[in-house]
């Protein structure tokens, strides 16, 4: 008899190619996941696994079950999905992952919409930019809420998965609040910020990279941004008239104090979020509740303010 979840680590295997990779993935050892596909290898009867000094990769016998063991687990939760469906109360674990600035701002709607249902349990997570469509096609995780800069999602997102578009997030210019720019009637003009200290994420991330674009447009010798890990941190250091900086309206939807936010000229950049689940999940009542609890978190978050 196979064991369903020695397939999903197999499945993972064959998602990345190579044992570390699939630890580092799921969270386990390297030494634990050598050890439960050997013991999947065993149930098989056959050899899934080339294996070397340095490396593993699958043999045709693995190929072959590393793909029914995708359809296996698809198969597997329908059939929990059509079990919760006949029971009809909410109910069990759903684990949910964010980026950080989601999970802040849509933490306190979702509790209040998911505590009328007792008999649900609801874990929310943050997650690294990237992991979230990888933890939901995995298993290990229910539902993600991932941000799309490029505008590609979910044209290429793998099989299998649904999205759910959620809203628009544009990047907002943030400014002291006794800054020039503060005054919601004066024009927001990029050139005034040229010489000012602006503060941005680390280089890699998207944010970051918003705010080099927008520094770029204004021409001239660039300002060298200062690099802070964390929006929070960077709004903190603008509150106390340090800086300037330009994010994603979602990270101000914590109730920020001593700051403005001023919409950029032209809409400027931005990002889709959406919330992404298995296809066959979609059908459980708990996860069910859970999105339409996420699309009011997401409709209760307040925009960024209009042009004054």
């Amino acid at each position: 008899m196979l064991e369903v979840r020695r397939l999903r680590l197999l499945a993972e295997f064959a998602r990345r190619g190579s044992i570390a990779a699939t630890a580092t993935s799921l969270g386990y050892t390297p030494s634990a996941v050598s050890q439960q596909l050997a013991a999947l290898e065993r149930e098989a009867g056959v050899p899934l696994l080339d294996r070397t000094a340095r490396s593993a990769e699958l043999t045709d016998a693995g190929e072959r079950l590393a793909e029914r063991a995708e359809e296996i687990l698809t198969l597997v939760e329908a059939a929990e999905a059509e079990l919760s469906e006949q029971a009809g109360t909410p109910s069990g674990r759903v684990v949910v992952t964010a980026f950080p600035t989601a999970a802040v701002a849509f933490a306190p709607a979702l509790a209040r919409s998911l505590a009328d249902h007792p008999e649900l349990t609801f874990v929310l997570r943050q997650t690294r930019p990237g992991d979230g469509i990888r933890q939901v096609r995995g298993g290990e995780v229910d539902i993600a809420l991932v941000d799309d800069w490029t505008g590609k999602l979910p044209g290429k997102a793998p099989a299998g998965l649904e999205f759910f578009r959620l809203r628009h997030d544009p990047v907002v210019l943030v400014v002291p609040a006794g800054h020039r720019l503060a005054d919601p009637r004066r024009p927001v003009d990029l050139h005034e910020l040229r010489e000012e200290p602006w503060m941005a994420a680390p280089e890699g991330e998207p944010s970051r990279r918003a705010v080099e674009s927008l520094l770029d447009a204004v021409g001239g010798a660039r300002p060298v941004p200062w690099e802070f890990e964390g929006l929070h941190t960077i709004l903190s250091l603008v509150a106390r008239g340090l800086g300037v900086t330009a994010v994603p309206a979602l990270a101000l939807a914590a109730g920020d104090q001593g700051v403005a936010v001023r919409p950029l000229p032209g809409g400027g950049p931005g990002r889709e979020v959406y919330a992404v689940t298995r296809a066959a999940s979609v059908r459980r009542p708990a996860v069910a509740v859970t999105l339409r609890a996420i699309y009011a978190a997401a409709r209760e978050v307040q925009p960024a303010p209009p042009e004054g």
